[in-house]
């Protein structure tokens, strides 16, 4: 079982943005150490409670700043952005830092529709039917500037080169919460990572369409499926429900329409449940694994088991950065992770 990463990069209330990306750097370089497998940087705009805008620049610096992990988006929203331009940043980080980087794509946008409007220059009468024709084309450029086929004599961009050309490509992704994201994966034979962080139903479903209807390519040759994971640890399970309170409240507002920066476990503690915000936790609840760390393990590998994932990409979010590490190491130790230099 693989263990690895996605760093939302959470604004706690009363910290700043700065705060959350030299947090960042900061878990990136204690998760290099306790051997986990990759690490993920997810993408968000106009928010104040996750300051990950630009995971292609923070994966550079994290790359830089670690030693052993795969370093990768999770994901970059290609519905904003063209695929040449997209494939430009991963071949440059795929230079910088080779063998080592990641390409996870999602198709949400990420955040509300006049920010998606601006993030795309205005409207652009853009269809998201146009999606898969995007990977397609982004996948294309990857290979012909990887080392791989050249595009087709009859390709629209035939003669355009994603620069700079070398001899290896990133190990693409693709990321979804739904049945859409695994057929895509599926069809494109791509590696795939379901959010079960984010989405339970249909979960199996979806693993099993993607299996079922996989398509062997230069970048998967048989199915490869990862599941994200929302898990806090801690010593014992009263400590570990207190934790994850204050990120349970921060769903249950965003889900309301009332976003707030990550609140202190006091706020949450105090915080009263209106009954619709009670169903709503509930949901929360039911797909995030919390307890000491015997319980998190159990509960993650009955969930890899149930879905056929060979990796876990675990997401923790607590209020005080030192909590949040120490979920990290107690996951790690319990699962044996090997410690590295």
């Amino acid at each position: 079982m693989r263990l690895s990463v996605l760093d939302q990069t959470p604004v706690r209330k009363g910290g700043s943005t700065t705060d959350a990306v030299n947090e960042t750097i900061r878990l990136a370089k204690a998760c290099d150490r306790l051997g986990y497998h990759r690490y993920w940087l997810a993408e968000h705009h106009n928010s104040n409670s996750l300051a990950g805008s630009a995971p292609e620049i923070l994966i550079g610096k994290v790359a830089a700043e670690t030693k052993h992990l795969r370093v990768g988006s999770g994901g970059v929203m290609l519905t904003h952005y063209s695929s040449l331009k997209v494939a430009e940043q991963f071949r440059m980080l795929e230079v910088l830092t080779p063998g080592r980087i990641d390409l996870g794509l999602g198709r949400a946008p990420g955040t509300d529709q006049r920010t998606t409007s601006a993030l795309q220059a205005g409207i652009q009468g853009w269809d998201i039917d146009m999606f898969p024709t995007q990977v397609k084309f982004l996948c294309q450029f990857l290979e012909d500037s990887g080392g791989g086929e050249p595009l087709p004599a009859d390709h629209p961009y035939r003669g355009v080169h994603a620069q700079p050309r070398g001899d290896t490509i990133p190990e693409v992704w693709m990321l979804g919460s739904g049945i859409h994201g695994a057929v895509y994966a599926a069809e494109l034979g791509l590696p795939f990572s379901h959010a079960y962080f984010i989405n339970t139903d249909g979960s199996e479903q979806a693993c099993e369409e993607y299996r079922t209807r996989f398509k062997p390519s230069r970048f998967a040759q048989k199915p490869t499926l990862s599941l994200g994971v929302g898990a806090v640890a801690a010593p014992t399970e009263e400590e570990a429900k207190e934790l994850a309170a204050s990120r349970n409240l921060w769903v249950v507002r965003m889900y309301s329409g009332q976003p707030i920066a990550f609140p202190t476990p006091e706020e949450a503690r105090a915080y009263q449940y209106s009954e619709r915000e009670k169903a709503i936790l509930e949901s929360i609840s039911r797909r995030s694994i919390v307890g000491t760390p015997a319980q998190v393990r159990e509960r993650l590998e009955e969930i890899a088991e149930r879905h056929q994932a060979e990796e876990l990409v675990v997401v923790t979010i607590t209020y005080d950065f030192a909590s949040r590490v120490r979920s990290y190491e107690l996951i790690a130790k319990e699962f044996g992770l090997t410690p590295r230099d």
